[in-house]
């Protein structure tokens, strides 16, 4: 989806639409009268900008309130796209600043690493290497970088190219950095996401990075997702917005991963 695309999904929301979005986003489903109170307007405010929400397949309407799906699926591009935007933008522009320029760099599916492309535009002679269309798209516009789009079937709701092929393509590499997203980060330090052949791509990714960033807003500690991708221990540097938790931060600090902080924009 291009930027001017993300951008007409924000508008057709109102800063109330778009806070009760991230507020459910983050907890996973709050109901209208918490809502109510929150935003100190009535429960049929309320309901009609759950129903606009909803017929933008940006929230799923539950009995009493609204929330998004199980661990089984994870919310639609679209959604994932304006959800916590400016938080994402601000870790892009920390991870883009650990990036020296002439490196060699994974960059996997997700909103928050199209943002970090968008961060490095005006680095010098990258060579990068995805499985997401979208980030070769908004990289191939600078061209002292080399980008290379890896093999495979191609998904239609994201851009994101998964498969076996798609792996073998990545195990031919050795590359600087691997940069990465995540759905989830469970409580025990659990990579986790919703995709298996996306969890695979992301796998060798891992596996063929000489130094691994993770970019995770908040909103990723402590969510469920289905499939575990690896743990917390696998990555270098965790690159977020907030201070995690003190059993996540014991388990950082253990197995001596680096983390940033990304100040808000």
């Amino acid at each position: 989806m291009a930027g001017t695309e993300q951008e007409n999904i924000a508008l057709r929301m109102n800063k109330r639409q778009l806070e009760i979005l991230q507020l459910v986003q983050q907890q996973g489903y709050v109901s209208i009268d918490t809502l109510s109170q929150t935003f100190n307007v009535t429960s049929q405010t309320i309901r009609r900008d759950i129903n606009a929400l909803c017929s933008q397949q940006l929230l799923k309407r539950y009995h009493g309130g609204a929330g998004l799906s199980s661990s089984v699926d994870n919310d639609d591009y679209a959604a994932r796209q304006v959800m916590n935007l400016d938080e994402k933008r601000s870790i892009a522009k920390l991870v883009a600043s650990h990036i020296p320029d002439h490196a060699s760099i994974f960059i996997n599916i997700g909103t928050t690493t199209e943002e970090v492309a968008k961060a490095l535009q005006n680095h010098t002679g990258l060579r990068v290497i995805t499985n997401n269309l979208h980030v070769a798209s908004i990289l191939s516009n600078n061209p002292s970088f080399d980008v290379i789009v890896a093999g495979g079937v191609v998904r239609q709701r994201d851009g994101g190219i998964t498969g076996e092929a798609t792996v073998d393509f990545i195990s031919q590499f050795r590359v600087d950095y691997g940069i990465i997203g995540i759905s989830g980060v469970d409580d025990d330090g659990t990579l986790l996401d919703f995709d298996y052949h996306e969890v695979q791509v992301a796998q060798a990714i891992v596996e063929h990075s000489r130094r691994v960033f993770l970019a995770a807003d908040k909103s990723k500690f402590d969510r469920r997702a289905l499939v575990r991708l690896g743990h917390l221990s696998e990555v270098d540097d965790l690159f977020t917005d907030q201070v995690p938790a003190e059993h996540l931060r014991t388990i950082l600090v253990e197995e001596k991963v680096g983390l940033h902080i990304a100040a808000q924009i």
